[in-house]
């Protein structure tokens, strides 16, 4: 039986309105610990004062090339949009995240299970493809283009937001028949990464400047707020990280 990397998220959002996705964060929350634990790199974070740069402006890709990027900022932008609640995946460097992860233990899969014999399995079987999750982004992203240009004549990147949520819609249902990679394991990975890009600790290249913790009101990783617990009113402090940094 194979290791499960428990990085499958059964979102039951997927057919709600898109003013309504950010929902799927709040039934998420308990990815945030495994989030953590993912590879750290680049510890040194951007100070609150500055003024935030986009992705593209302040991360050179490691992994991704300068089309997969594009595309990667286009898929999480749809995934986690910027509205009134609250700043969107490409505001909170999510980007960065994957791209980063890519580069790391989980991109390579350097603690799981990786022989075969690989065969179809039941979900609870865990994980069986033969590809780590960076071959998997890399196909899959190839793959969703090619779709894209063949449907709509255009990358991803170029389409209208009610194309590019259809083309993630039928990914997400496992329709398009790809080669060389399933597309539900690449739409699967491509939203569980950008949940925990959005929602861990700033040390792993996401949730710049903890956007998502202050908007949700959590208080991060400090040693000790009882004082607060059971009073009605938001936690008055800014959040901290793992690094002990006040975000």
């Amino acid at each position: 039986m194979r290791r499960n990397p428990q990085h499958f998220i059964n979102d039951e959002s997927a057919d709600l309105p898109s003013n309504s996705r950010r929902r799927f964060m709040f039934k998420s929350a308990a990815l945030l610990p495994a989030a953590v634990t993912l590879t750290a790199c680049d510890p040194k974070q951007t100070s609150s004062s500055e003024t935030p740069e986009p992705p593209h402006q302040s991360h050179k890709p490691r992994y991704f090339s300068a089309d997969e990027w594009v595309f990667i900022q286009a898929a999480v932008a749809r995934l986690i949009p910027s509205d009134d609640n609250g700043p969107g995946a490409v505001e909170l460097d999510v980007p960065v995240f994957i791209d980063r992860q890519m580069e790391g233990e989980f991109g390579h899969a350097a603690r799981w299970y990786m022989q075969g014999p690989f065969r179809q399995a039941a979900p609870q079987f865990g994980y069986q493809s033969r590809l780590t999750p960076r071959e998997v982004y890399r196909l899959g992203i190839a793959e969703t283009d090619a779709l894209c240009i063949a449907l709509h004549g255009n990358h991803f990147a170029g389409l209208s937001n009610l194309d590019q949520d259809a083309v993630l819609h039928q990914l997400d249902r496992g329709e398009p028949e790809f080669i060389g990679v399933d597309a539900k394991t690449f739409f699967d990975f491509l939203r569980a990464n950008t949940i925990e890009g959005y929602l861990a600790d700033p040390v792993h290249g996401g949730n710049k400047h903890a956007g998502s913790w202050k908007m949700i009101g959590f208080p991060g990783a400090r040693a000790d707020y009882l004082d607060f617990v059971g009073r009605n009113q938001p936690y008055p402090y800014a959040p901290v990280g793992v690094m002990g940094k006040e975000e």
